[in-house]
């Protein structure tokens, strides 16, 4: 029987993009975003809860993250789950599961504010603006 490794997430970035090269030269962007739901307790109380997830972007989808995406940004993000583990300095075992992206897309542009630095604004940008700036291109045409 087949399975299904997929992920549909809109958050806002806790952080800055961090952008670097692999020695083949492959861009990867690491995100961290930030997903909320609220919710009514049994006390009929609202609660919130947030989920921090670690996001993985390739290729020109991840330089272009780096260059229109900041802390806060609004986006959204398709793609799978992966687990790795690794060995922490005093020998435990960590194990950790990320989402790695196949499409992000900016649901608001970055502004420039008065004092020089960029923040996001909430905006009504188009679907298309916001795949075609996320570097869809990237994906084979099948």
């Amino acid at each position: 029987m087949p399975s299904l490794n997929k992920v549909f997430l809109i958050g806002n970035l806790t952080k800055e993009p961090e952008l670097r090269y692999i020695p083949s030269g492959a861009a990867v962007a690491n995100l961290r975003i930030a997903c909320s739901r609220k919710y009514k307790a049994t006390d009929g109380t609202m609660k919130e809860d947030t989920l921090f997830t670690n996001v993985t972007v390739w290729g020109k989808m991840a330089e272009a993250c780096n260059e229109n995406l900041g802390k806060g940004s609004p986006i959204f993000v398709e793609g799978r789950l992966q687990s790795r583990t690794y060995e922490t300095t005093d020998g435990q075992k960590r194990y950790v599961t990320d989402v790695v992206a196949e499409r992000v897309q900016f649901l608001a542009p970055k502004k420039k504010t008065s004092g020089g630095s960029e923040e996001a604004i909430p905006d009504e940008a188009s679907e298309n603006q916001a795949a075609a700036s996320a570097g869809d291109d990237d994906k084979p045409p099948f």
